[in-house]
């Protein structure tokens, strides 16, 4: 059997370098994108240690023209790419009165204009070989939460974005899920802290009352959803929230 590759965003910290070790781990190769020049070949050099080759691509998601590079720079690099993984986003929340538009702007084309990017690129590569799509969403995409009005729309929107192109491509040779997280403790999740003032009661309403989700647990399903075990799996949203999004 031929070594899988993936290019894994947001890879040089979090949930992205979580499931780019998880991907290493069940033998795969890593194309890991990420803004972090610094961050991302500290990545890479903990892939190659468990293994695997690593290639690094680092820049911007939120310019549309990069997302086709780095398609092409895991290409390059290994002359297929098996599954993409978009996991990179940015959270800037703000009282909606107080947002800035640069913010809100920044927020739309990371979250949901980078992931589109990404699999218009990727499609016709992970068709021929057979592979899969995982974007991670988020539990705030299906039960709202303040201070966050663009972070929320973004993860809403690549929800139904994933369940679009599962439905478009139902007769084609690839698998297109999402996994929609919980609380969990990093870095992208301190910037809650940001908004001055919040109302504590409002922030309750998306705080689980058995805490925050795991990393490796949701890096676990990233993983799962990308390999062949998972070819149930098309259109799918896996909410991991320790239940949040219950009632």
């Amino acid at each position: 059997m031929s070594t899988k590759i993936a290019l894994v965003t947001g890879a040089a910290s979090g949930l992205g370098l979580a499931s780019a070790t998880k991907l290493a781990q069940s033998g795969h190769h890593l194309c890991l994108v990420d803004i972090d020049a610094a961050g991302l070949e500290k990545a890479a050099q903990h892939i190659r240690n468990l293994g695997s080759e690593a290639v690094t691509f680092c820049a911007d998601l939120g310019q549309a023209e990069n997302c086709q590079e780095a398609i092409n720079s895991a290409i390059e690099a290994f002359g297929q790419i098996d599954t993409l993984c978009n996991i990179a986003a940015v959270m800037l929340p703000a009282r909606t009165t107080d947002m800035a538009q640069s913010a809100f702007e920044t927020t739309l084309a990371v979250n949901l204009a980078a992931p589109f990017y990404l699999m218009q690129a990727a499609l016709p590569h992970l068709i021929d070989a057979h592979g899969s799509i995982v974007n991670v969403a988020s539990a705030v995409g299906i039960s709202a939460q303040a201070y966050n009005a663009a972070y929320c729309a973004t993860k809403a929107g690549l929800i139904q974005m994933t369940k679009s192109l599962a439905m478009e491509y139902i007769h084609e040779p690839i698998r297109i899920n999402a996994v929609a997280p919980g609380g969990m403790m990093t870095p992208l999740a301190r910037n809650m802290m940001n908004v001055e003032n919040p109302d504590p009661g409002l922030l309750a309403r998306t705080t689980p009352l058995r805490g925050l989700v795991e990393m490796d647990d949701v890096a676990d399903m990233v993983a799962f959803l990308a390999s062949e075990k998972a070819r149930g799996h098309h259109g799918s949203c896996i909410v991991i929230d320790k239940g949040m999004c219950a009632g």
